[in-house]
């Protein structure tokens, strides 16, 4: 029988409160918070810019030195404990619950952006261009961003198989630095900002994914877009996402993500094989040897001399935003890694995130590139015209079987959505509760609830056209995430010290 754990009032109600509030006011007045919220994004990635650079390369040295050093080897649970789940479900549910629908988009379509507007000051839609485009998609959705990922991770994981503290919060894994502060009024702010910044999130999931698909069921059914058809596309994946959660842990989420990498490994390898193979594979090496010759150029770049705004705008928005998202990623990967070494966490979350990322840059990336270089279509031309969403549509149109690869698209993508709402309740409920730790899992009813207020939001937000803003809010909540991170890092520097090397100097 599942043990469940209690809901915690001192943050679900709360928790509600705020986002009942905050949204409405964002919403209420769009006119006048939007302005401020921009003023303030770009204040974040323009006046901080260095901080978060130096943070993500700070934090991916710091995770090698784990991974190889004496801690790589500290098991999370009992030193013979097995892991909970193997490789490939492991790898599958990290990955499904990290990229989602954000990979299937942005493959397509970011390399297009830089190919229009390069960095250093190279000259826009150039061969120059064409060889940066590809190489910075793969740098910022590449071992970096995982790492940002991976750092909560290993601390929530520690803190809950190896420290004891019950519950799968935030607050708890900062218990090294706070001490049982983190039990009252300072860790439940902590908690609140962290369901913020996992709601905003998963705003930008749909706000994404839900243009995209309605562009694919209009482009298979001769649907006009509309409110309507975004409605009943959020209704369908509510339906599929609520059948996983009340399946739980195991026989929902594990199984749909699975599901999820063979259809999205599937479509790769059918882009691959029928698209311009050798060009596919030649530009993809290509523009790995580029990114890691100029890793470090890439990593610290600010460009304060010629003031192009393309690090703000690109790299350190994506640091910005991958940390506000990974205490999400976090509680839920920490959940999946019983049994599993330090080593084992870090070098799966970084070579199957990147990985993954990776192999829908070169084929999907790749693929629109080539048309674009070959004029079979004009990819440019089109996201001027049509928008983003529609032009992944007519990007997959010029593939051999178009309407079938289209109907798999819209398929995979309804699955993307439903596992990271999947992952996103099971954490918003566990954060909420009182205790979710080993083999405990949020109340049924509870996980539900989070999914429907996901949904219900959403749809809401949709109606109003305030997506935009609390998806750009959320990234302000970036100043508080920078400083959980450094209160993780040193609580898990600290747990360790305390655990192993004073142990052995005794």
């Amino acid at each position: 029988m599942q043990k469940r754990s209690k809901l915690d009032p001192y943050v679900f109600w709360p928790a509600i409160a705020v986002l009942l509030v905050v949204t409405a006011l964002l919403v209420s007045f769009q006119d006048t918070v939007a302005p401020l919220i921009t003023q303030a994004l770009s204040l974040i990635t323009y006046q901080m810019d260095w901080v978060f650079e130096f943070l993500t390369f700070g934090i991916f040295i710091m995770l090698l030195w784990f991974a190889a050093g004496r801690y790589g080897n500290i098991r999370f649970g009992n030193q013979d404990e097995p892991p909970a789940f193997g490789n490939f479900s492991y790898g599958a549910m990290l990955f499904c619950a990290g990229m989602g629908t954000s990979i299937m988009f942005w493959s397509i379509i970011e390399p297009m952006y830089y190919y229009q507007y390069p960095p250093f000051q190279i000259e826009g839609q150039s061969a120059a261009a064409a060889e940066w485009a590809l190489t910075y998609g793969l740098f910022h959705w590449g071992v970096s961003a995982w790492s940002i990922y991976t750092m909560p991770t290993i601390v929530i994981a520690y803190s809950l198989y190896n420290k004891g503290n019950r519950s799968l919060k935030i607050s708890q894994a900062c218990k090294g630095v706070l001490g049982s502060k983190a039990d009252g009024w300072l860790g439940r702010v902590i908690d609140i900002f962290v369901i913020w910044s996992l709601v905003g999130g998963l705003g930008t999931s749909l706000g994404l994914g839900v243009p995209m698909l309605a562009a694919g069921i209009g482009d298979l059914f001769g649907i006009e877009q509309s409110t309507q058809l975004s409605i009943g596309i959020i209704f369908i994946w509510s339906v599929i996402y609520l059948t996983s959660a009340t399946l739980g842990l195991e026989k929902g989420i594990s199984k749909l993500s699975n599901i999820n990498v063979y259809l999205a490994i599937t479509l790769a390898l059918f882009v691959l094989v029928v698209g311009p193979t050798s060009f596919l594979f030649s530009y993809f090496t290509d523009s790995f040897g580029n990114m890691a010759q100029n890793f470090m150029r890439m990593s610290f770049y600010t460009d304060p001399i010629h003031k192009s705004g393309f690090p703000q705008d690109w790299t350190v928005f994506y640091w910005v935003w991958f940390a506000c998202t990974a205490p999400f990623l976090g509680l839920f990967v920490a959940r999946i890694s019983k049994g599993r070494t330090i080593k084992s966490v870090i070098v799966n979350m970084l070579a199957w995130g990147t990985l993954g990322g990776w192999l829908y840059f070169a084929v999907m990336g790749g693929y629109a590139m080539h048309l674009q270089l070959t004029d079979v279509f004009n990819v440019v031309q089109s996201m001027t015209d049509n928008g983003n969403a529609q032009t992944i549509i007519n990007v997959l149109n010029t593939l051999p079987m178009g309407k079938i690869v289209v109907l798999f698209f819209v398929i995979l993508g309804f699955i993307f959505l439903a596992t990271s709402l999947d992952s996103a309740s099971f954490v918003l409920a566990s954060t909420a509760s009182k205790s979710a730790g080993d083999g405990e899992e949020p109340a049924v009813w509870h996980t539900i609830i989070w999914g429907l207020i996901m949904a219900v939001l959403a749809i809401s937000l949709l109606l109003i056209g305030g997506l935009k803003v609390v998806q750009s809010s959320t990234v302000i909540v970036a100043v508080p995430v920078l400083i959980i991170y450094l209160l993780l890092i040193i609580s898990i520097l600290r747990w360790l010290r305390q655990d192993h090397d004073l142990k052995e100097q005794h």
